[in-house]
């Protein structure tokens, strides 16, 4: 088994890396990273092919005797690169490894953003059939372009992929980052934008968290997915190719992240207060029911140990935290 992983530098690409040279079941896997700005560690199973993931050649060099490949390489809210790598990038990436005879899967990892997130109302939980509805910006475009041009191979070429679906992906402290009233906000929203710099320092001085509404007042459900829980659903994909092919699967927690909940737990086990935040969004529930059934996957992060892995979490002074892109 030869497997390609693209944005092998990502959060996602990083523990996936560390988790086919560390199982004894993927011993005989070797690694060819695709980089751009930045290079993984040396390895004797690792391959690094630098290089754009736009330019064919690039690609070219990167499939050469691949066996699978995992896609993570992604652009958020950047419009000048967004289609390059989104959309030029994967179009490489699928005819190299269609015209290549050693290849037998590809995985993309995809995202809730094809699904809407929470910008709209969704009454029922989403599954897999659920028409696309992109939310604004070109991120979200690029999701629903990554899986149909996927599921178009398929259809064209019968090409050996699946999707996993993902919705935000957490590890190390990025859970009570994103909760956070600082400039150091984790993705969005950004709530000092939304309560104003004079409360937002206020409520950063008394370590209040943020309590999100939907506009008719009540807590908000949002899906998210710890970052073990996905390279799981990746290493089960792998395992089990026959399930896996041709499907898209919603690679989430059992259950959304109530905010209500998130703040009576930190009030009781932490002490530590919460603040109601109306906002725009919605609560919205990704049924996980398909990756259970075909890949026998279960995801093992839930609400508590989320957030207990992320408060508990101590980082290293010599690692900062640094947001490699916008959104």
């Amino acid at each position: 088994m030869r497997i390609l992983i693209t944005g092998a530098t990502g959060k996602v690409g990083k523990v996936f890396l560390k988790k086919i040279l560390s199982d004894p079941t993927l011993a005989d896997a070797s690694i060819v990273a695709l980089c751009h700005n930045r290079s993984v560690s040396h390895h004797d199973r690792i391959e690094v092919v630098h290089g754009s993931i736009a330019e064919r050649d690039t690609v070219a060099k990167a499939t050469q005797n691949i066996t699978h490949a995992v896609h993570l390489a992604t652009c958020k809210e950047t419009p000048d690169d967004v289609m390059d790598v989104t959309v030029k990038g994967l179009f490489w990436l699928l005819e190299e490894c269609r015209i290549n005879p050693a290849f037998s899967q590809f995985i993309l990892v995809g995202g809730d953003a094809s699904m809407g997130h929470f910008f709209y109302p969704h009454p029922i939980p989403v599954t897999e059939t659920q028409p696309h509805s992109a939310y604004p910006g070109c991120y979200a475009l690029s999701k629903v372009m990554e899986e149909v041009m996927l599921e178009q191979y398929r259809i064209q070429y019968d090409f050996p992929g699946c999707c996993l679906r993902a919705p935000w992906i957490m590890e190390k402290d990025d859970f009570k980052f994103s909760l956070s009233f600082g400039k150091d906000v984790f993705g969005g929203p950004c709530w000092r934008d939304l309560v104003g710099t004079e409360k937002a320092d206020t409520y950063l001085q008394s370590g209040t968290i943020p309590l999100m509404l939907d506009p008719d007042g009540q807590a908000i459900k949002r899906n998210f997915v710890h970052v073990d829980d996905l390279i799981s659903s990746i290493i089960a994909a792998i395992a089990l190719p026959r399930q896996s092919i041709g499907h898209t699967f919603n690679i989430c927690m059992d259950e959304p992240v109530d905010y209500g909940e998130v703040a009576n737990y930190l009030k009781t086990s932490r002490g530590i207060p919460s603040v109601a935040v109306e906002t725009p969004y919605r609560s919205t529930w990704l049924d996980n029911s398909k990756a259970k059934f075909l890949l026998n996957w279960r995801p093992e992060i839930d609400l508590q140990l989320l957030i207990d892995r992320a408060w508990d979490y101590n980082r290293p002074v010599n690692q900062p935290r640094k947001i490699w892109y916008p959104g």
